[in-house]
């Protein structure tokens, strides 16, 4: 499958070059198998792109036959099978950087935010961070749940999208947990969280930025009887004006990075007073354009200021 000509709004008029030519440009929006003409939250990015005179096409990121040097810059969107295949993800994005295509965000912030062991390198430049350890072969959750005061704890893959294989474990349950960690840790490695009650009660926080810039902020809360608040589970988010506590918070995340992301998406909580870091989504996460009034153009613009600075 070639890159998808997704259907375009009536060009805007004045984006032409010598004789007459068409200058516009052509970013292609990178996506999986699944989702081949990309989600509807990112297609409202089409119509502010085309206005600005770049056109977006969906392409999917393990098609061969994309024809990726031809674009103008790859835009990594909803490549939610990534942590399924990641060798072959990360070859691919290695093919795209030594071929000169333009990637967004950067293959070097792609590789080191897949792996969230980056929360780790975070927490020692001052980001605080949800409280999280690092099982290596012999760890005991129960133990650990048990010397730091856990009732709940959160099992993940350190590669892992969408909550695969995410598991919450009591203290008195940690055998279930137990036995998830073991097998992660005969894979892709393995990260604990303590389970955040304000998840449920107040909901997580996902605060969006572009080029550096606040964008918007939503809600995200998990259907009842659930932890997780992605909506493959029945999770909803709310546009909420976020306090400038956690907007100043979620930008020291972002600023952190070695260098200025294209988008970037902050997922946390609050807690006792503190925005503490749950992920930051610099690889593929959903943007909620459609959520805030904007959203899209903001993002539109961004893009067209990084396509004219390169």
């Amino acid at each position: 499958m070639a890159a998808l000509r997704l259907e375009q709004p009536q060009r805007a008029q004045g984006h032409t070059g010598e004789a007459g030519h068409s200058s516009m440009k052509t970013v292609l929006c990178a996506t999986s198998e699944a989702i081949p003409k990309l989600t509807q939250d990112d297609q409202a990015l089409i119509r502010p792109l085309a206005d600005r005179g770049i056109q977006a096409m969906a392409a999917v990121w393990s098609d061969p036959s994309v024809p990726w040097t031809s674009a103008d810059a790859v835009i990594i969107r909803s490549c939610w099978d990534y942590h399924l295949r990641l060798e072959d993800f990360l070859r691919w994005v290695a093919w795209l950087e030594q071929a000169g295509v333009r990637v967004w965000n950067r293959p070097s912030v792609l590789r080191w935010n897949a792996d969230k062991i980056y929360l780790r390198g975070l927490e020692r430049k001052g980001v605080a961070i949800v409280p999280t350890v690092w099982p290596e072969a012999g760890f005991s959750l129960a133990d650990k749940m048990r010397d730091l005061g856990w009732e709940k704890a959160v099992v993940k893959p350190r590669v892992s999208a969408t909550a695969y294989r995410t598991q919450v474990t009591t203290k008195k349950a940690a055998d279930g947990g137990q036995e998830l960690l073991d097998a992660l840790l005969r894979g892709p490695g393995a990260m604990v969280q303590q389970f955040m009650d304000t998840v449920i009660t107040r909901g997580e926080w996902s605060v969006v930025f572009f080029a550096g810039q606040f964008s918007h902020a939503v809600i995200k809360r998990p259907k009842a009887g659930d932890f997780r608040v992605q909506h493959d589970f029945g999770g909803s988010e709310i546009p909420t004006k976020a306090p400038d506590s956690v907007i100043e918070a979620a930008r020291r995340a972002v600023a952190a990075v070695e260098s200025v992301p294209l988008y970037a998406r902050v997922d946390g909580v609050e807690c006792d007073g503190r925005f503490l870091l749950m992920e930051l989504e610099l690889l593929e996460p959903a943007l909620f354009l459609k959520s805030s009034a904007g959203a899209a153009d903001r993002f539109a613009e961004a893009i067209e200021g990084a396509l004219q600075s390169h």
